[in-house]
């Protein structure tokens, strides 16, 4: 009788990373590798930046060749997308119709792009989340003297606009919140990129769009007109304004959680046999003490392998009888996040989002250097670096490995920040 495989539903960052830790972790059986692109495994973040600007082509973004993949020995369904899950046992439903009966399941499918009405069928309307989205922005872009809206002023948007700019485009940054990525960095630092987005010419908004103004050619966008009147032309609109989990063909399985990703525990399995890693999956972190969900390139890598891992502990008794069966362990990372905007490398470890105290030290305006110190119930959970040479930003991340009472991890900031 053929072994029963174990299945990764999504082949980018997470997804990889859980097909080769569970071949270097021992898992000889059938491995099969499901995505819904056609593209072999890449890379996201340069998406945004690289890519988009124009000095990496696509090539350049895969994480694995066909070559490098092959001693994985994959049953690799690229352009195939799962419509459903039976956890009970574990057999996946394909988009052809197929049923996969598995040992064990990886859900690692990511997060779609929002967008807004009006949009479908529109000419020049864009989002910004797959490769196939960044090339048509890119070649949208080409040439010179063009009018881009984006919409969302968040990482993604702010990125964008950075790039754009640079290729001497007009560029307007539209958001919710008055300051650009506020609600990631705090008002203090989304002060600073405030000021270098308008100093580099990026015009800046605040509102929401109500609808979309028609361009010169039937079907075509012409600009936005924002709820309270004002109309902003433009010749292309970027939809950055956040992403949903791709837990769609989920909601039909009741044993499994999809509120606002696939809930899982500490150990990132969601039910028995069943994990999820990366942007899909909100886990219960056990320093943090709250289930959170990051959507962030660095944990992508980590969560896959930590899955994958546990899955495999989770299955040895059944799969090795009489062996000593590895224990599970709970994924406890320092969440991780960067963002480049002309030449400005932000980079944050810990919780920054949600906090009820933040401090900021600018450390050199010319030089746009600080530090944000994030706190919430009287804890520090979260630093922020922009300018500073690595060795002081890996000497931060310690500060807030762990959650650590505000003036305690103040001073050893301020000791970081300090020449001895």
């Amino acid at each position: 009788m053929t072994a029963r495989p174990l299945a990764v539903v999504g082949a980018s960052a997470a997804g990889l990373a859980a097909a080769e830790t569970l071949r270097r972790s021992g898992w000889t059986g059938p491995l099969t590798l499901i995505g819904d692109e056609p593209h072999l495994p890449y890379d996201r973040p340069p998406l945004s930046k690289q890519l988009l600007h124009g000095t990496w082509a696509s090539e350049r973004l895969l994480l694995r060749t066909a070559g490098q993949l092959a001693p994985l020995d994959l049953d690799l369904r690229l352009g195939t997308r799962a419509t459903g899950l039976d956890a009970a046992t574990r057999t996946l439903t394909l988009d052809g119709g197929e049923r996969l009966v598995c040992a064990g399941v990886i859900v690692a499918t990511g997060v779609t792009a929002r967008t807004l009405p009006g949009a479908d069928g529109l000419d020049g309307v864009h989002t910004l989340r797959t490769l196939d989205d960044a090339v048509a922005l890119r070649a949208r872009l080409a040439g010179a003297g063009h009018r881009l809206v984006v919409v969302g002023n968040g990482v993604l948007g702010c990125e964008a606009a950075a790039v754009a700019r640079e290729l001497g485009h007009e560029v307007t940054l539209l958001g919710r919140d008055t300051l650009p990525m506020a609600r990631a960095v705090g008002p203090e630092v989304g002060m600073l990129l405030a000021e270098e987005h308008r100093t580099r010419g990026v015009h800046l908004l605040t509102g929401d769009v109500a609808e979309f103004l028609t361009g010169p050619a039937p079907g075509t966008v012409g600009g936005v007109r924002l709820a309270d009147g004002t109309e902003v032309p433009a010749d292309t609109v970027l939809l950055a304004i956040g992403s949903e989990p791709a837990v769609g063909w989920l909601r039909g399985e009741p044993a499994l959680d999809t509120t606002d990703g696939l809930r899982c525990d500490a150990y990132c399995a969601a039910a028995p046999g069943i994990y999820a890693a990366g942007d899909v999956a909100r886990w219960d972190h056990p320093l943090h003490g709250v289930p959170l969900r990051f959507e962030h390139r660095m944990n992508a890598t980590e969560q896959g392998m930590a899955a994958a891992r546990n899955l495999l502990a989770e299955l040895a008794p059944a799969t090795t009888p009489g062996t000593d069966a590895p224990e599970r362990r709970p994924f406890a990372p320092v969440p991780y996040f960067w963002s480049d905007q002309y030449g400005i490398k932000l980079q944050a470890y810990g919780l920054t989002a949600g906090a009820d105290r933040t401090e900021t030290t600018v450390l050199d305006r010319a030089a746009r250097s600080a530090v944000a110190l994030y706190g919430r119930d009287g804890s520090a959970t979260g630093v922020l670096a922009a300018g500073l040479p690595p060795r002081q930003v890996r000497a931060l991340r310690a500060v807030v490995a762990t959650p650590q009472p505000w003036e305690e991890a103040r001073a050893r900031a301020r000791a970081v920040l300090t020449p001895a």
